[in-house]
């Protein structure tokens, strides 16, 4: 059994479950819809946090696998599967070291999880790892403005927002990661979105990357 000590910000997860909420309302839920869209087969959600994805996975997805450290926030989860209209199931583990068997997957879903993690890579590379060749990621994150001032900023601030947002790192250039990873980006939008009425707003990312087939 994995040990998830290190992961546990029960803090963090409670104000993380009304943030979300809001969120939802002002704009994530669709977000969360175009991210999914498509998706059919097998899928294993990395960092599902309290489920908010869940019930915008379409009827084609046979089964998801949702993977989640926290313990509050995974508990949520699990009570959010009972609403979903696709079978889940919620187990506990982290991104470096997903709980599942290699080359099981259709495809893997990321969404707002990629800021937080410990190393950009090791999650990639478990990616790479469960998904089936020519299985795809779906990613939905904020990330480093392309302005340099933003950027800049957004550079200064990642120390205090880290601490204070559960490891959020929010100078991260996830799609080079996911290049880097080997993944190769087929489909990316980027905007502009404010999460909550007490965060700026912050450029983000939505798309697909395809596992190649080698």
């Amino acid at each position: 059994m994995q040990d998830l000590s290190r992961f546990q910000r029960p803090r963090f997860a409670r104000a993380y479950e009304r943030m979300s909420a809001e969120s939802e309302r002002s704009g994530t839920a669709g977000h969360r819809r175009r991210l999914l869209a498509g998706l059919s087969g097998r899928v294993v959600e990395i960092g599902a946090g309290n489920g908010m994805n869940f019930r915008h996975y379409p009827p084609e997805v046979r089964e998801v696998v949702a993977v989640e450290p926290e313990d509050r926030l995974r508990s949520a989860a699990q009570r959010a599967a009972g609403g979903a209209m696709v079978p889940v199931s919620v187990v506990a583990g982290h991104d470096g070291a997903l709980p599942v068997e290699d080359d099981g997957f259709d495809a893997a879903v990321v969404s707002l999880v990629l800021c937080s993690v410990p190393d950009q890579a090791a999650a990639l590379a478990e990616v790479r790892r469960v998904l089936r060749p020519c299985g795809e990621l779906r990613f939905y994150e904020h990330v480093r403005s392309s302005g340099p001032a933003l950027g800049v900023l957004q550079d200064l601030v990642t120390p205090l927002w880290r601490l204070a947002a559960g490891g959020c790192h929010p100078n991260r250039d996830t799609a080079r990661a996911i290049t880097g990873s080997g993944l190769v980006i087929e489909d990316i939008t980027r905007f502009t979105h404010r999460p909550v009425a007490s965060t700026p707003a912050l450029p983000h990312i939505l798309g697909r990357a395809r596992n190649p087939d080698a």
